[in-house]
């Protein structure tokens, strides 16, 4: 080693290289306190053999050791999970935002229902999307609109419960009420409250899967509320009604 802290390469180049010295890689390890953890294989493979223990002698060391492998793993995991969430999370915005642009750029309502009900679903990766209002006692029992049905008075606050914009379900079988012909496939569902305008009865939307954990209770609804939003102030643009 030559006085300034140089060796000769092994390569046989003769090109001087700065020897690495145990207070540089302590230093280095210091100012980056996460360099191991985010190498867990190079961990272990660092890990100091076991020493011969007499009888009744606990290795304090190897049980520190393994404590730490095992955090390791844990924050590994952690990091797995929260990596695999957000790129979820994106993938539900982006298909929310493409909602959303499909019900703004409907040309007609008669569009807007069918961009609702048929388009929406593919959208989203949802197998049926519905829509269901309340009428009055002598209103119309039914609508000639596929996707579209009429519910009796309050049939909305029973479902759902009074002053709640929301209902979601797993491991059930849909009701023909908001669901219609394919409510026997319906496994989850979502109920999303529609309140279109004071003048007018409330609505809802329907969101069903065949697949009984797609939805539940636990499930976050910000997203479903917002497109729900949407949706009603689109609707009352197009019929003119009042907030």
């Amino acid at each position: 080693m030559a006085n300034d802290g140089t060796v000769t390469a092994p390569d046989g180049s003769g090109r001087k290289v700065k020897l690495i010295t145990a207070e540089d890689v302590e230093a280095y390890l210091r100012a980056h306190p996460s360099f191991l953890a985010d190498r867990p294989d190079l961990s272990e493979a660092m890990l100091p053999a076991a020493k011969p223990q007499g009888p009744g002698v606990i290795d304090m060391q190897q049980a520190v050791l393994r404590r730490l492998r095992g955090e390791i793993d844990k924050l590994k995991a952690e990091r797995t999970e929260i990596i695999a969430n957000s790129k979820q999370n994106q993938i539900v915005q982006n298909r929310i935002q493409a909602a959303v642009l499909s019900i703004i750029h409907a040309n007609t309502f008669e569009k807007l229902i069918h961009v609702v009900t048929h388009e929406l679903p593919g959208l989203l990766d949802v197998d049926f999307i519905s829509l269901a209002i309340e009428a009055n006692e002598d209103g119309p029992k039914r609508v000639p609109v596929r996707g579209v049905y009429v519910l009796g008075p309050g049939a909305i606050d029973a479902a759902i419960g009074p002053d709640r914009h929301a209902r979601l379900r797993a491991g059930i079988i849909g009701e023909a009420a908001f669901f219609g012909d394919v409510a026997p496939l319906v496994k989850s569902d979502v109920l999303m409250r529609l309140r279109v305008s004071s003048g007018s009865p409330d609505g809802v939307m329907c969101f069903g899967s065949r697949d009984a954990e797609t939805f539940g209770p636990e499930q976050s609804t910000e997203l479903l509320f917002f497109l729900a939003k949407v949706l009603e102030n689109t609707i009352r643009a197009w019929l003119d009604l009042p907030e």
